[in-house]
């Protein structure tokens, strides 16, 4: 449950930081999504992975990283993926889809892909807000155009990279438990990122 409290709390600072770079003067209303969990949605109920959803070619974060590379990072079998929240906001036009990871009837991660379609943000911009919000952030090299690590007082690590998608900025992270180090991080948003 920390996992799913985590995806909405990170896209509430995605919000924000895009609301901030884009100098629209709406990061009161940015903010919004951090205080409600997001409802469901029907854009949420599986689709095949090929479906182009959220923009043009997009893909669907369960089939950016699929449930056996999660098992392989962290050494636990029986991994299974669903998709999970899927949030818009309109202030900053990024538009978040996930995949939720479980095993043994436990959430053991999430991927979450961000999608800013109209929005002219930079992945350097992206980066550089949430070393801002995330105080304890550490740079990864050779994820995307920017990543970074961070682990947050939810109990919860993230690694976030951020790309340019068919001239769409997009930003993809993966959180799991604190436990899950940059190391085993990097290869499942790389995976991801190179799935883009």
């Amino acid at each position: 449950m920390r996992i799913s409290r985590a995806i909405v709390g990170f896209a509430a600072v995605i919000a924000t930081l895009s609301a901030c770079s884009s100098g629209d003067g709406k990061s009161d209303n940015a903010a919004k999504p951090s205080s409600q969990a997001p409802a469901p949605s029907s854009s949420a109920a599986p689709s095949s992975s090929a479906a182009p959803t959220g923009g043009a070619g997009a893909k669907e974060p369960c089939a950016l990283l699929p449930a056996e590379a999660v098992s392989k990072a962290i050494n636990i079998q029986g991994v299974t993926s669903a998709p999970g929240p899927v949030q818009d906001n309109a202030a900053n036009g990024g538009k978040a889809k996930s995949c939720v990871y479980s095993a043994a009837g436990k959430q053991i991660g999430a991927l979450a892909v961000t999608r800013f379609e109209g929005n002219k943000i930079k992945s350097a911009e992206m980066i550089a807000a949430l070393k801002k919000a995330k105080a304890n952030a550490k740079d990864v090299p050779g994820v995307g155009e920017g990543a970074i690590y961070y682990t947050d007082e939810n109990k919860t690590a993230t690694l976030a990279a951020a790309e340019l998608v068919n001239n769409v900025p997009v930003l993809v992270n993966y959180t799991g438990p604190v436990k899950m180090t940059q190391e085993m991080m990097a290869p499942l948003v790389k995976t991801a990122v190179d799935a883009n």
